[in-house]
C-alpha cells in the first residue's frame, strides 16, 4: 500500500466553504483529511481527491445511479459510505442537498461518546 495523497487545496477549500452552511457539525481531521461529524459520528470527509459521504441504503442506491462509487480504503469497503461523483461535487446546490441527507441519516445514530 502506497502513501495516501493529500487532497488538493481546491477540494479542501470547497469542503470548508460547503460545510460552513451547516450548523451543529464539527470539523476535525482524520488521517490528515478534513472530516465532519454530528454527535461524534462522521458523516462526510475527504480522502485523497475524493469526497466521501455517509448515506442511508435508499440514498446510496439513488446516488449510485448518478455515478457514486463505494468507498474502499485499504481494500475494506466502508458500507455506509460512497465517493461522490464529480457531477455532484460540481453543483453546490446538489452537494448541499446530499450533505443534508447525510446529516439527517447520521442524526438518528446514537451519539458517540469520547473515550
Amino acid at each position: 500500500m502506497g502513501k495516501w495523497k493529500k487532497s488538493s487545496q481546491e477540494l479542501i477549500d470547497q469542503f470548508y466553504d460547503t460545510l460552513e452552511a451547516f450548523d451543529a457539525v464539527e470539523i476535525r481531521k482524520m488521517f490528515g483529511y478534513p472530516c465532519s461529524f454530528l454527535n461524534g459520528n462522521m458523516f462526510t470527509g475527504l480522502h485523497e481527491e475524493n469526497w466521501v459521504l455517509r448515506l442511508s441504503e435508499l440514498d446510496r442506491e439513488e446516488i449510485k445511479k448518478q455515478g457514486a462509487q463505494p468507498f474502499v480504503p485499504m481494500g475494506r469497503t466502508m458500507k455506509e459510505y460512497v465517493l461522490l461523483p464529480d457531477i455532484i461535487k460540481e453543483s453546490s446546490k446538489d452537494l448541499q442537498s446530499w450533505i443534508q441527507r447525510s446529516i439527517e441519516f447520521v442524526s438518528f445514530l446514537p451519539p458517540k461518546i469520547k473515550k
